[in-house]
């Protein structure tokens, strides 16, 4: 906000003092700008917020990975077209991931490492359904393949509901990802490794995950 005031005839002097005051405003109003995240569309239809995560709380959380706090509930919408990758592993573009900012290193042993966690969070299947009949059509497949709907980033690793982390994984149930997400899920609650790491690799490529942690498959 600017005051104005009455002033005597100017002076070199009183120009400078008024000059340094209007810096010192300028710098003051700029240093206030909020950092917090705002809720913002993601491509495709996916509503979630930015992913910032209180450092805080227990560090940052991985650079690509929207943050969505939405326990028992889908978020988010299917994209319109997307392809799968081999592995299986979802098209990157449409499903990047998304973590719940609720859940940080600093509350691990209350939250993922506490038993029944994924039942307080887990959608129901009524909702998962609607979103896996509308994914199919995202990703060309036939009505009648196996699949499952699958997290990107597990719950048992603080994942989110919404579509960014979710897509339809075609192959035989359980998976062989499950395993993957029990090992990570095992070394973040031991301290063998951190919790933003663990999101990062399993939804970089949960194939590479445990090699690029440095974790030995059980």
């Amino acid at each position: 906000m600017r005051t104005l005031t009455r002033t005597p005839a100017s002076t070199p002097a009183t120009r400078i003092a008024l000059l340094g005051a209007a810096i010192a405003v300028t710098v003051t109003v700029a240093g206030c700008k909020p950092t917090t995240g705002q809720p913002i569309a993601a491509t495709g239809g996916a509503t979630s917020q930015s992913a910032a995560q209180n450092t805080a709380a227990g560090g940052s959380s991985p650079a690509h990975l929207l943050a969505v706090h939405d326990p028992r509930q889908v978020t988010g919408s299917a994209p319109p077209s997307c392809h799968a990758l081999a592995g299986p592993r979802p098209d990157p573009k449409c499903t990047p991931g998304a973590i719940d900012p609720a859940v940080t290193q600093a509350n691990i042993k209350s939250t993922i490492c506490h038993s029944g966690y994924t039942s307080t969070v887990r959608p129901s299947a009524s909702q998962t359904d609607r979103l896996k009949r509308a994914m199919y059509k995202s990703y060309g497949l036939p009505a009648g393949d196996a699949s499952e709907l699958d997290h990107l980033v597990s719950l048992e690793l603080g994942g989110a509901n919404d579509a960014a982390n979710l897509w339809p994984e075609v192959g035989k149930i359980p998976n062989p990802k499950d395993s993957v997400e029990n090992d990570l899920h095992d070394a973040v609650c031991s301290g063998k490794v951190t919790l933003a790491a663990a999101q990062q690799a399993i939804a970089s490529n949960w194939q590479t995950a445990e090699a690029v942690l440095g974790i030995a498959h059980k």
